[in-house]
């Protein structure tokens, strides 16, 4: 079954339940497709529905983090709930010890040796972790590696 399939599987089940705020954050994911599908004139496949979902999550964890700041944490919690529900549609995230052998592996193969290098080891770890790990993290850890 494909994602978009699976999307819309889950639409109908959340109607059925009842369950507005999963069926809100299901609307959300879908109407963020749509639109990404028109600008760019494009049928989306997987890779690029989980690119969406990366993308939103990304949003949220943002959001969440300033209401957080503003002392919000009712709004925070909504956002975290809308987190949970978008990455049920993302590949299983890697752990820390997997993240950290896929930087030491990437650093190896691009023969790095400082923090000038990021920029040839950067592009190797997004193509190996696609979607699997938060590439924000990975440049710190890479950046951390690197000027060690």
């Amino acid at each position: 079954m494909s994602l978009k399939q699976r999307i819309q599987d889950d639409m109908k089940a959340a109607l059925r339940a009842k369950d507005s705020a999963r069926l809100s954050a299901v609307r959300l994911l879908i109407a963020a497709t749509k639109q990404r599908e028109i600008d760019e004139r494009i049928e989306l496949d997987d890779a690029g529905i989980q690119a969406t979902v990366e993308k939103l999550v990304k949003q949220r964890r943002d959001s969440a983090s300033q209401y957080d700041a503003a002392n919000r944490p009712d709004l925070a919690a909504n956002e975290r709930f809308e987190i949970e529900v978008l990455s049920t549609y993302l590949p299983v995230q890697l752990s820390d010890a997997e993240l950290d052998a896929e930087i030491t592996a990437a650093i190896a193969d691009a023969g790095a040796t400082s923090i000038a290098d990021l920029g040839r080891v950067m592009p190797q770890l997004k193509a190996r972790l696609a979607g699997r790990a938060d590439m924000a993290e990975a440049s710190r850890r890479v950046r951390s590696r690197l000027s060690a």
